[in-house]
This record gives structure tokens, C-alpha cells and sequence, in this order.
């Protein structure tokens, strides 16, 4: 079975980690990546090609509504 591959982006690392832990213990999830910032998200969904990112709206350098686009 593939695993649903998710990259999370929040400026906060102790929700970032905490959706880590709980996303991870899924048998059908992994995240593959993470972000503490919108550049950083477009980057990492660019390299890592998820399935799902669970992206803030309020992130700095560039807002999770841009880095949408």
C-alpha cells in the first residue's frame, strides 16, 4: 500500500510537530516534508511532489494564500 504523502508548513514548530507525530502514526500517512515558512513550503511541495499540504494562511515571507498559487 502507497502512503498519502503530506507536507506540512506552519511558522509554529510545536504544532508542525505535533501534526508530525499524529500524521506519522497513520498506517496510511507520512510527511514527507516541513515548512516554517511560505517560500519554504513552495520549495519543499516543488522537490517532494505530496499528495496533501496542510498549509497556514499566516506565514511568513510569503502568506499560505500566495504560496497556494
Amino acid at each position: 500500500m502507497q502512503k498519502i504523502r503530506v507536507v506540512i508548513a506552519d511558522d509554529h514548530a510545536v504544532l508542525r510537530a505535533g501534526l508530525r507525530m499524529l500524521i506519522n502514526t497513520q498506517p496510511d500517512m507520512i510527511v514527507v516534508a516541513e515548512a516554517g515558512d511560505g517560500l519554504e513550503a513552495v520549495r519543499q511541495a516543488t522537490e517532494t511532489k505530496p499528495d496533501v499540504v496542510v498549509l497556514a494562511y499566516k506565514l511568513p515571507l510569503v502568506d499560505g494564500i500566495e504560496a497556494t498559487r
